[in-house]
């Protein structure tokens, strides 16, 4: 039987930053990873719609190119090569996963892991203990109880990226963040989409004036947008609704959230919460001293970056240098669309409701010399300040590289700045982070 300081279950963006971590910090480390090095993020959620969504901005530009002077010849689009691109973006990321684990003596393990007792697990034959050990097995797409589900050929974000061919007509079940991030992927290649949400709206969790300027590009894109519907039956080739109408489909993708894989967990006799989650404490150690979990194992964000976070916090904690846990107030949340939504802290009414005084300001795109030169005017910066001190509580950014243009208003958050300091501060010109400090400048006028 082999022993490790530290058994990390699960390759993800959880897992491996752990890992990587934890070497560094002197520990000897041990990874298993049933399936592929990544985990979801990198294998079918985050990498690969981001290289999809790339190839439909470079349609979309040039589409829109060609209104100004500029026309790209584009009669021919060979999806395979589309497809071979990402399984090369991919392959990239995951060399360099395994050059970073060779070069910090980290064991990788392939396999399934098996719960023996206590801190060991079996795999493919052999035993493997941690002195200590972190869950980090991730999650699996949830699939509601739809009639006749089970009996039709669909997709899930699992497998997805494993078509080869560009379906002709692909409907989409659900209308959270991944199922709007692929509409957007898919109808710029010419697929007729159709999304369907049982839920009054789309992208529930957003900003109102933000989904409904990403609902206004889904439709000039052609995108069928169905909310508030009841689902009849799903038969093959066709989904149909509580009122009769019917919906044709080459391909039927499900995206309707994802549910934790707790397995190992219950094996090991892990307490619960309500919602299925495996409960820790804020050093993300589970009920069993020892054992940790992170993740979309626990509460919190299913986010990849916010499972980094947790596994490093979880490794310090066990080298004794331990520090206060995520803060969800401060975790960047983007929908990667054209033009993209970037978001973090409270809204206005959570704000409202938390019994802050607020300040808010709010400019469009339209207002930026950048945005306006880059033909990406439509948008908008929000800033949500508390009204005494000028502290950030939140801030919605809609537009072109919203997210990395929001991450400057975080890092000012986390230092404790304000919104004195954005006012003080020189921006470049020109840039569209100009315009954060114009509605800082806005709200300490006002």
């Amino acid at each position: 039987m082999s022993q490790c300081d530290i058994l990390i279950i699960g390759a993800g963006p959880g897992g491996y930053v752990a890992a990587e971590e934890a070497a560094r910090l002197g520990k000897k480390v041990t990874v298993i990873e049933k399936n592929s090095i990544g985990g979801t993020c990198l294998n079918v959620g985050c990498i690969p719609s981001k290289a999809y969504l790339e190839h439909a901005h470079w349609l979309l530009a040039a589409k829109e190119a060609s209104q100004y002077g500029v026309t790209v010849l584009n009669d021919n689009l060979d999806f395979q090569k589309l497809v071979a691109r990402k399984d090369q973006v991919v392959a990239t990321l995951q060399s360099g996963i395994q050059s970073s684990f060779k070069q910090l003596g980290i064991t990788y393990i392939e396999g399934e892991a098996a719960y023996i007792s206590g801190k060991t697990f079996q795999v493919n034959g052999e035993r493997v203990s941690g002195k200590s050990v972190i869950l980090a097995t991730g999650s699996h797409p949830f699939i509601p109880p739809i009639p006749g589900i089970n009996d039709v050929d669909y997709l899930t974000t699992d497998n997805f990226f494993n078509l080869k061919e560009l379906p002709q007509r692909l409907i989409i079940i659900g209308g959270g963040i991944i199922s709007v991030e692929l509409a957007f992927a898919m109808a710029p290649l010419g697929v007729d989409v159709t999304v369907i949400e049982v839920a009054p709206t789309i992208l529930a969790t957003e900003d109102d004036e933000a989904r409904s300027i990403i609902r206004e590009k889904m439709e000039q894109l052609g995108i069928t947008i169905l909310e508030g519907v009841s689902i009849d039956r799903v038969q093959e080739n066709a989904v149909i609704l509580a009122d009769g109408k019917s919906y044709s489909y080459d391909n039927l993708l499900v995206a309707t959230g994802r549910k934790p894989n707790i397995e190992l967990a219950q094996m090991m006799g892990l307490e619960l919460t309500e919602k299925g989650f495996i409960k820790v404490d804020s050093y993300y150690e589970s009920s069993q001293s020892g054992v940790y979990a992170i993740g979309d194992l626990i509460p919190g964000y299913m986010l990849a970056h916010v499972a980094s976070s947790e596994g490093i916090k979880a490794v310090r904690a066990i080298c004794r240098q331990a520090e206060e846990p995520v803060d969800n107030s401060s975790v960047p949340r983007s929908l990667f669309t054209t033009p993209e939504i970037a978001s973090f802290g409270l809204s206005e009414e959570e704000a409202v409701q938390q019994g802050y005084d607020i300040s808010v300001g709010q400019l469009p795109y339209v207002y930026n010399g950048r945005a306006i030169a880059s033909n990406s005017a439509k948008g908008f910066v929000k800033i949500v300040s508390e009204k005494r001190y000028h502290l950030l509580l939140g801030a919605v950014i809609v537009g072109p590289h919203a997210t990395d243009i929001l991450q400057s208003l975080i890092v000012l958050k986390d230092a404790e700045g304000t919104l004195d300091q954005l006012d003080k501060t020189i921006f470049a010109h020109p840039t569209i982070s100009e315009l954060v400090q114009e509605v800082a400048r806005l709200i300490l006028r006002s």
